[in-house]
């Protein structure tokens, strides 16, 4: 079966991350499926919960119908508290029959690297949740947070994503109420696109480190 499956921590996450390779995948023909663990309704306290959820939803299902992906899932947990959520809901549960029920060639995820403890916990919840499935397939991890990631030793796989890479870039403005993280984030989107492009051959790339 030509699946793939991206799990992350936070609308945005997916393409920041990998959404060159989401819409590459996509294009030649692999069923792509996101699953977020938050809505990321943190990302505005001073507004209504639900008002946050609903727009950062919505906005990632307009990043995920240009990166062509085939579905799109959240597994509502707080953010911040995910592994005691995870242990309220069964998440690792959920997690581990998805992986066996749509038996994926790769799962694309955090890096354990990440400073961000939400991205540390979903890179485990996912290494555990593959382990408990019994499905053998490759993980390969991305960054968001880290500048550089220290796992160097590990196998690398490089994605020319030249052709998608505006696709990504267009994914990532759909983001509208994510003004700072963008602000923040996007310079380093190009820099290492270019730089990853550079060490491929190509224009544009994005680099994954295989952990399992």
């Amino acid at each position: 079966m030509k699946n793939i499956l991206v799990i992350c921590a936070h609308p945005d996450d997916e393409v920041f991350g990998a959404g060159g390779t989401i819409a590459k995948y996509a294009k030649e023909g692999f069923n792509v499926d996101v699953i977020i663990f938050s809505y990321g309704e943190q990302s505005h306290p001073w507004l209504k919960e639900r008002f946050v959820i609903e727009t950062r939803v919505r906005e990632s299902k307009e990043a995920s119908k240009i990166l062509g992906t085939r579905s799109l899932s959240f597994l509502g947990m707080r953010e911040g508290h995910f592994e005691e959520d995870a242990a309220k809901k069964g998440v690792y549960d959920k997690l581990a029959k998805t992986i066996k029920n749509k038996k994926p060639r790769k799962i694309l995820t955090h890096s354990i690297d990440d400073p961000h403890p939400d991205h540390k916990i979903v890179h485990n919840a996912v290494i555990l949740s593959l382990k408990k499935s019994g499905h053998g397939c490759d993980v390969y991890t991305f960054d968001i947070w880290n500048p550089v990631n220290m796992k160097r030793s590990n196998p690398k796989l490089y994605v020319d994503i030249s052709r998608t890479f505006k696709k990504k870039t267009d994914a990532l403005k759909c983001f509208k109420s994510q003004k700072m993280s963008m602000i923040s984030l996007l310079w380093s989107v190009y820099i290492r696109a270019i730089a990853t492009g550079i060490a491929n051959r190509t224009r544009f790339a994005e680099v994954f480190y295989k952990v399992r």
